[in-house]
Protein backbone atom coordinates (compact mmCIF):
# COMPACT_ATOMS: atom_id res chain seq x y z
CA UNK A 1 0.00 0.00 0.00
CA UNK A 2 1.10 3.49 -0.71
CA UNK A 3 1.08 6.03 2.30
CA UNK A 4 0.66 9.06 0.58
CA UNK A 5 1.73 11.38 3.92
CA UNK A 6 4.83 10.04 3.92
CA UNK A 7 7.13 13.36 3.12
CA UNK A 8 10.67 11.76 3.61
CA UNK A 9 12.62 8.79 4.30
CA UNK A 10 15.90 8.82 5.99
CA UNK A 11 17.43 5.93 4.80
CA UNK A 12 21.28 5.79 6.88
CA UNK A 13 20.16 7.23 9.82
CA UNK A 14 23.25 7.49 12.74
CA UNK A 15 24.70 5.13 14.63
CA UNK A 16 21.95 5.66 17.50
CA UNK A 17 19.13 6.36 15.54
CA UNK A 18 16.84 8.17 18.49
CA UNK A 19 18.97 11.09 17.48
CA UNK A 20 16.76 12.35 14.63
CA UNK A 21 13.75 11.02 15.90
CA UNK A 22 10.32 13.64 15.59
CA UNK A 23 6.95 13.19 16.25
CA UNK A 24 5.46 11.83 12.61
CA UNK A 25 8.18 9.42 12.43
CA UNK A 26 8.27 5.56 11.94
CA UNK A 27 11.29 3.22 12.45
CA UNK A 28 11.22 0.93 9.25
CA UNK A 29 12.27 -2.64 9.21
CA UNK A 30 10.68 -4.95 7.48
CA UNK A 31 7.47 -3.12 7.03
CA UNK A 32 5.41 -6.14 6.31
CA UNK A 33 2.68 -4.32 8.99
CA UNK A 34 3.32 -0.66 8.44
CA UNK A 35 2.68 -1.10 4.31
CA UNK A 36 -0.01 -2.88 4.88
CA UNK A 37 -2.53 -0.13 6.75
CA UNK A 38 -3.00 3.31 6.76
CA UNK A 39 -0.62 5.50 8.82
CA UNK A 40 -2.27 8.98 8.65
CA UNK A 41 -0.23 10.03 11.71
CA UNK A 42 3.32 9.26 9.87
CA UNK A 43 5.16 11.50 8.05
CA UNK A 44 8.74 10.24 7.56
CA UNK A 45 10.31 7.08 7.61
CA UNK A 46 13.52 6.24 9.59
CA UNK A 47 15.32 3.03 7.97
CA UNK A 48 16.60 0.77 10.30
CA UNK A 49 17.87 -2.30 8.10
CA UNK A 50 20.46 0.20 6.80
CA UNK A 51 22.18 0.26 10.55
CA UNK A 52 23.68 -3.31 9.71
CA UNK A 53 22.90 -4.97 13.22
CA UNK A 54 24.13 -8.62 13.64
CA UNK A 55 21.48 -10.29 13.22
CA UNK A 56 21.90 -13.39 15.78
CA UNK A 57 25.33 -13.64 17.60
CA UNK A 58 26.25 -16.74 20.16
CA UNK A 59 28.04 -16.01 23.89
CA UNK A 60 28.88 -17.54 26.29
CA UNK A 61 26.18 -16.87 28.48
CA UNK A 62 23.65 -15.39 25.91
CA UNK A 63 22.49 -15.76 22.50
CA UNK A 64 21.59 -11.75 21.18
CA UNK A 65 18.95 -11.52 18.17
CA UNK A 66 18.94 -8.02 16.56
CA UNK A 67 15.83 -6.51 16.07
CA UNK A 68 15.89 -6.31 12.75
CA UNK A 69 16.77 -9.90 12.30
CA UNK A 70 14.21 -11.47 9.42
CA UNK A 71 11.64 -14.38 10.45
CA UNK A 72 13.75 -16.44 8.11
CA UNK A 73 17.20 -15.56 9.56
CA UNK A 74 15.64 -16.74 12.91
CA UNK A 75 14.25 -19.98 11.36
CA UNK A 76 17.67 -20.62 8.99
CA UNK A 77 20.08 -20.32 12.54
CA UNK A 78 21.33 -23.65 13.70
CA UNK A 79 21.90 -24.25 17.22
CA UNK A 80 24.61 -25.80 19.63
CA UNK A 81 23.86 -29.29 19.97
CA UNK A 82 23.05 -28.76 24.12
CA UNK A 83 20.40 -26.40 23.21
CA UNK A 84 17.49 -28.68 24.20
CA UNK A 85 14.97 -26.06 23.72
CA UNK A 86 16.00 -24.76 20.41
CA UNK A 87 13.30 -26.50 18.89
CA UNK A 88 11.22 -23.68 19.96
CA UNK A 89 13.08 -21.31 17.40
CA UNK A 90 11.27 -23.04 14.90
CA UNK A 91 8.38 -23.62 15.96
CA UNK A 92 7.65 -20.27 17.21
CA UNK A 93 8.61 -18.89 13.58
CA UNK A 94 6.41 -21.75 11.88
CA UNK A 95 3.80 -19.77 14.34
CA UNK A 96 4.25 -16.86 11.98
CA UNK A 97 2.32 -18.23 9.49
CA UNK A 98 3.28 -15.92 6.23
CA UNK A 99 4.21 -16.83 2.61
CA UNK A 100 8.16 -16.95 2.24
CA UNK A 101 8.04 -13.06 1.12
CA UNK A 102 6.82 -12.31 4.70
CA UNK A 103 9.62 -14.49 6.12
CA UNK A 104 12.24 -13.13 4.04
CA UNK A 105 11.30 -9.18 5.20
CA UNK A 106 9.45 -9.40 8.30
CA UNK A 107 11.52 -8.46 11.59
CA UNK A 108 11.36 -10.48 14.67
CA UNK A 109 11.38 -7.05 16.83
CA UNK A 110 8.87 -6.03 14.42
CA UNK A 111 6.64 -8.69 15.64
CA UNK A 112 7.24 -7.88 19.38
CA UNK A 113 6.99 -3.96 19.31
CA UNK A 114 3.65 -4.54 17.08
CA UNK A 115 2.25 -6.06 20.24
CA UNK A 116 -0.29 -8.25 19.14
CA UNK A 117 -1.58 -11.40 21.55
CA UNK A 118 -1.13 -13.51 18.83
CA UNK A 119 2.88 -12.33 18.28
CA UNK A 120 5.07 -16.01 18.45
CA UNK A 121 7.90 -13.64 18.61
CA UNK A 122 6.74 -12.42 21.65
CA UNK A 123 5.64 -16.20 22.94
CA UNK A 124 9.13 -17.06 22.57
CA UNK A 125 10.91 -14.43 24.16
CA UNK A 126 8.80 -14.80 27.08
CA UNK A 127 8.89 -18.49 27.46
CA UNK A 128 12.76 -18.59 27.25
CA UNK A 129 13.47 -15.58 30.03
CA UNK A 130 14.97 -12.89 27.12
CA UNK A 131 15.45 -9.68 28.18
CA UNK A 132 15.14 -6.67 25.54
CA UNK A 133 17.57 -4.11 25.18
CA UNK A 134 15.62 -0.66 24.25
CA UNK A 135 17.29 2.75 23.00
CA UNK A 136 15.88 5.82 24.16
CA UNK A 137 15.81 8.90 21.84
CA UNK A 138 17.99 10.54 24.89
CA UNK A 139 21.11 8.29 24.42
CA UNK A 140 20.04 6.12 27.27
CA UNK A 141 19.49 2.55 27.31
CA UNK A 142 16.99 0.16 29.52
CA UNK A 143 16.85 -3.55 29.90
CA UNK A 144 13.43 -4.86 29.73
CA UNK A 145 12.03 -8.33 30.98
CA UNK A 146 10.16 -10.15 27.73
CA UNK A 147 7.34 -10.94 30.07
CA UNK A 148 7.16 -7.39 30.91
CA UNK A 149 7.52 -5.37 27.64
CA UNK A 150 3.88 -6.21 26.39
CA UNK A 151 1.35 -4.80 28.79
CA UNK A 152 -1.97 -5.29 26.50
CA UNK A 153 -3.46 -5.44 22.65
CA UNK A 154 -0.88 -3.52 20.28
CA UNK A 155 0.19 -2.16 23.38
CA UNK A 156 3.83 -2.02 24.97
CA UNK A 157 6.51 -0.21 27.03
CA UNK A 158 8.52 1.94 24.31
CA UNK A 159 8.24 5.16 25.21
CA UNK A 160 7.82 7.89 21.51
CA UNK A 161 11.13 7.10 19.85
CA UNK A 162 12.35 4.97 22.13
CA UNK A 163 13.58 1.68 19.53
CA UNK A 164 14.14 -2.11 20.27
CA UNK A 165 17.71 -2.77 19.71
CA UNK A 166 18.16 -6.44 20.71
CA UNK A 167 16.45 -9.35 22.21
CA UNK A 168 18.39 -11.42 24.21
CA UNK A 169 18.18 -14.93 25.56
CA UNK A 170 20.19 -16.64 27.96
CA UNK A 171 21.80 -19.79 27.37
CA UNK A 172 20.59 -21.63 30.45
CA UNK A 173 16.78 -20.49 29.35
CA UNK A 174 17.97 -22.92 25.89
CA UNK A 175 19.21 -25.80 27.67
CA UNK A 176 15.73 -26.51 29.56
CA UNK A 177 13.31 -29.33 28.39
CA UNK A 178 9.76 -27.93 26.94
CA UNK A 179 6.78 -28.78 25.49
CA UNK A 180 4.18 -26.81 24.12
CA UNK A 181 0.66 -26.72 22.98
CA UNK A 182 -1.28 -24.78 20.07
CA UNK A 183 -5.07 -24.02 18.93
CA UNK A 184 -6.14 -22.20 16.21
CA UNK A 185 -9.58 -22.82 14.33
CA UNK A 186 -8.22 -23.91 11.56
CA UNK A 187 -4.83 -25.03 10.06
CA UNK A 188 -3.17 -22.50 9.17
CA UNK A 189 -5.10 -19.82 11.53
CA UNK A 190 -4.24 -17.22 14.04
CA UNK A 191 -3.63 -19.02 17.26
CA UNK A 192 -6.56 -18.88 19.70
CA UNK A 193 -3.78 -19.96 22.50
CA UNK A 194 0.27 -21.02 22.19
CA UNK A 195 1.58 -22.28 25.78
CA UNK A 196 4.99 -23.38 26.21
CA UNK A 197 6.52 -24.98 29.20
CA UNK A 198 10.00 -25.13 30.70
CA UNK A 199 11.95 -26.70 33.31
CA UNK A 200 15.38 -26.72 34.29
CA UNK A 201 17.39 -30.45 33.56
CA UNK A 202 17.72 -32.31 36.94
CA UNK A 203 15.28 -29.93 38.68
CA UNK A 204 12.02 -29.88 39.18
CA UNK A 205 10.30 -26.46 38.67
CA UNK A 206 7.97 -25.54 36.15
CA UNK A 207 7.65 -22.56 34.15
CA UNK A 208 4.28 -21.64 31.80
CA UNK A 209 4.36 -19.27 29.36
CA UNK A 210 0.52 -18.23 28.12
CA UNK A 211 0.12 -16.39 25.03
CA UNK A 212 -2.03 -15.66 22.30
CA UNK A 213 -5.05 -16.27 24.32
CA UNK A 214 -4.22 -12.90 26.65
CA UNK A 215 -3.83 -9.77 25.97
CA UNK A 216 -0.55 -9.83 27.34
CA UNK A 217 1.89 -12.33 28.31
CA UNK A 218 1.04 -14.54 31.31
CA UNK A 219 3.80 -16.46 32.97
CA UNK A 220 3.09 -18.66 35.71
CA UNK A 221 6.24 -19.83 37.83
CA UNK A 222 6.57 -22.89 40.34
CA UNK A 223 9.89 -24.29 42.17
CA UNK A 224 8.56 -27.45 41.88
CA UNK A 225 5.79 -29.03 39.88
CA UNK A 226 2.33 -28.35 41.23
CA UNK A 227 -0.15 -30.85 41.45
CA UNK A 228 -2.91 -30.78 39.03
CA UNK A 229 -5.36 -28.86 41.52
CA UNK A 230 -2.71 -26.71 42.10
CA UNK A 231 -1.78 -25.74 38.68
CA UNK A 232 -5.74 -25.41 37.73
CA UNK A 233 -5.74 -22.84 40.50
CA UNK A 234 -2.88 -20.73 39.15
CA UNK A 235 -4.68 -20.35 35.81
CA UNK A 236 -8.38 -19.68 36.98
CA UNK A 237 -6.49 -16.66 39.32
CA UNK A 238 -5.63 -15.36 36.17
CA UNK A 239 -7.63 -12.02 35.80
CA UNK A 240 -11.37 -12.25 33.43
CA UNK A 241 -9.83 -9.08 31.82
CA UNK A 242 -6.26 -10.64 30.71
CA UNK A 243 -8.02 -13.25 28.76
CA UNK A 244 -9.19 -12.37 25.07
CA UNK A 245 -12.00 -11.68 23.18
CA UNK A 246 -12.05 -11.97 19.29
CA UNK A 247 -13.93 -14.56 16.29
CA UNK A 248 -11.11 -16.76 17.03
CA UNK A 249 -12.21 -17.09 20.59
CA UNK A 250 -14.27 -16.38 23.29
CA UNK A 251 -12.29 -15.80 27.10
CA UNK A 252 -14.24 -18.47 28.42
CA UNK A 253 -12.81 -20.87 25.32
CA UNK A 254 -9.89 -19.68 25.90
CA UNK A 255 -9.33 -20.50 30.09
CA UNK A 256 -10.97 -23.90 28.94
CA UNK A 257 -8.15 -24.76 26.50
CA UNK A 258 -5.54 -23.08 29.30
CA UNK A 259 -6.65 -25.43 32.04
CA UNK A 260 -6.82 -28.28 29.60
CA UNK A 261 -3.19 -27.51 28.04
CA UNK A 262 -1.54 -26.92 31.59
CA UNK A 263 -2.30 -30.30 32.66
CA UNK A 264 -1.22 -31.75 29.46
CA UNK A 265 2.38 -29.73 29.35
CA UNK A 266 2.23 -30.67 33.33
CA UNK A 267 2.59 -34.31 32.79
CA UNK A 268 4.78 -34.31 29.68
CA UNK A 269 7.75 -32.55 31.76
CA UNK A 270 7.11 -34.81 34.36
CA UNK A 271 7.27 -37.86 32.61
CA UNK A 272 10.73 -36.24 30.92
CA UNK A 273 12.57 -36.20 33.77
CA UNK A 274 16.11 -36.87 33.64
Amino acid sequence: MDITTITDVIRRPPDRPGDVWRPGDAWLAGGTWLFSAEQPDTRRLVDLTALGWTPLEVGATHFSVGATCTVAELYAFVPPDNWRASPLIRVSCEYFLSSFKVWNSATVGGNICMSLPAGPMITLAVALEATFTLWATAGTVRTVDACDFVTGDHQNVLEPGEVLRSIEFPVHALTKRHAHRRFSLTHLGRSTIFMIATQTPGADDFHLTITAGTTHPIRLTFDTMPDEHSLRRAVDSISADSWFDDPNGTPDHRLHLARHYADELRIELTGSQS
